[in-house]
């Protein structure tokens, strides 16, 4: 098939992974990017079912989308992700112009399944759980089309066993699957041989990696120690030739141990950043949640975290307005905040999600001005802490890798220090994407840093654009 497709993608990295492993699906099957909507034969809607509202959002996409099919003959739609695989026949029903409906675990089927539609008309498959097939289980084993040159996602783990009651993830992304050890550090080093010299490890609930497996070994008879194995797989991957930078995302604080933070400091490729998610600074609503911490616990593994890894980076989430949230309870969450001094913070308006223990605690929903006012509050005590973090960066000279231009300033250019902050500097000549370079702090923002460009320290080892990569 020739052609060309665009891929709107909604939510987390998660997704954001599997839109570049259908990107390169579409790519193999003879597709080519398109500029924009109106040069594309296919779009590709990847949805998130996270936030409230996200349905209607999705359906007022589909009503333009409705007017773009019947502009150009051939034209299709697809609709993925976590909303199509909660809904399921729904999405049909209200837009029976969409060509397929798939859903979280069968992104490996995107070309086949629009080659398919084209001869039998609307397909909805989906998936209850991932199939025992590497492709099928983990996008990374896909190809893909990245937006970047220098840095990639690779999938560790998909689903959760966790059970927040806030949480659709586990409904949506099934239950917790581990990718085998070795096939993930081979991926990472065919990345390195590519000139990828930034990986972020993406699972639902990464620091729980290889638990299963280690389950699964047990069953088998071997001599298995059940815990995870996360911290290991930060020094393999950590330890390959041409990899600069690790990340991951997102951790659970009831499974953050004591090896992982010892990984961190060890593994000099690993940056000093952890995205910690403390959700509530009280202990009857982290109890309402399920989420399996105190405020005390988490906040001991904070310190222990800083303590273990020097110069430490620390982000979060945070929930206000979780049903029964008293006045009191919100202040502790406000203590908390503000003693564990985050460099920045994601704070959300409870939403509730159909499909969730807290989207039926209707009789304890907080009125939504009093959770309006709340988020105020809470977000100066967010903005005060973010802005001490960033001014204690000034005068030092950051390690930045080189993300782009400016989006207001052409003569400026943005890089991201290992503590995922964003740095902007003045640059009289152009540097490449995915440099490396020295850059003086200068002054600080709440949500950005100011700085003079010292020097570069590394060029891309990449040659080319690679539009499809397979591991």
């Amino acid at each position: 098939m020739t052609g060309k497709y665009v891929v709107r993608t909604h939510g987390c990295q998660m997704n954001e992974h599997d839109s570049e492993r259908i990107a390169g699906l579409l790519e193999a099957d003879g597709y080519t990017r398109a500029a924009n909507d109106d040069e594309a034969d296919v779009i590709v809607v990847n949805t998130c079912c996270i936030r409230e509202n996200a349905d209607m959002r999705l359906y007022g996409q589909l009503g333009w989308l409705k007017t773009w099919k019947g502009e150009a003959p051939g034209r299709q739609i697809v609709v993925s992700g976590c909303l199509s695989q909660k809904d399921k026949d729904v999405v049909l029903q209200k837009a029976g112009w969409v060509d397929v409906v798939m859903g979280t675990h069968n992104v490996h089927r995107a070309a086949e399944l629009l080659r398919e539609s084209r001869s039998t008309g609307p397909i909805v498959e989906i998936l209850d759980e991932a199939v025992v097939d590497d492709h099928a289980m983990f996008p990374s084993a896909l190809p893909a089309r990245r937006e970047t040159t220098y840095n990639a996602w690779v999938t560790i783990q998909i689903g959760c066993d966790n059970s927040c009651a806030f949480c659709i993830v586990p409904a949506v992304r099934g239950r917790e699957l581990s990718r085998p050890f070795a096939e993930i550090v081979d991926e990472v080093r065919v990345l390195a041989s590519q000139g990828i010299t930034e990986v972020t490890l993406l699972g639902q609930n990464v620091n729980s990696y290889g638990r299963d497996l280690a389950v699964d070994l047990r069953r088998a008879g071997a001599d298995a120690k059940l815990r995870p194995m996360f911290a290991e797989l930060l020094e393999s991957v950590g330890s390959i030739e041409g990899i600069r930078r690790v990340r991951f995302t997102s951790p659970h604080p009831k499974d953050m141990r004591p090896e992982t933070f010892a990984a961190m400091a060890s593994t000099p490729s690993v940056c000093e950043h952890l995205h910690y998610p403390l959700q509530s600074g009280s202990d009857s609503v982290l109890a309402a949640m399920h989420r399996g911490y105190t405020a005390e616990r988490y906040l001991e593994r904070l310190i222990e975290a800083r303590r273990v890894i020097p110069d430490l980076a620390v982000t979060t989430d945070i929930i206000v307005g979780f049903p029964g949230e008293t006045e009191a309870d919100f202040e502790r969450t406000m203590e908390v905040a503000a003693e564990a001094c985050f460099d920045s913070a994601y704070e959300f308006e409870f939403s509730p999600r159909p499909g969730t223990e807290a989207a039926d605690m209707n009789d304890r929903f907080v009125d939504p001005k009093i959770v309006n006012d709340r988020f105020e509050r809470l977000r100066v005590v967010l903005e005060h802490s973010a802005a001490i973090k960033h001014e204690e960066r000034v005068g030092r000279v950051e390690e930045v890798v080189i993300e782009g231009v400016s989006k207001r300033n052409e003569g400026v250019l943005t890089g991201r220090t290992r503590q995922n902050k964003l740095l902007h500097f003045p640059s009289a000549e152009p540097i490449r994407v995915g440099s490396y370079a020295n850059v003086l702090v200068t002054s600080a923002a709440r949500h950005f840093l100011r700085g003079e460009l010292r020097e570069v320290t590394a060029a891309p080892t990449h040659k080319v654009r690679l539009a499809v990569a397979s591991a």
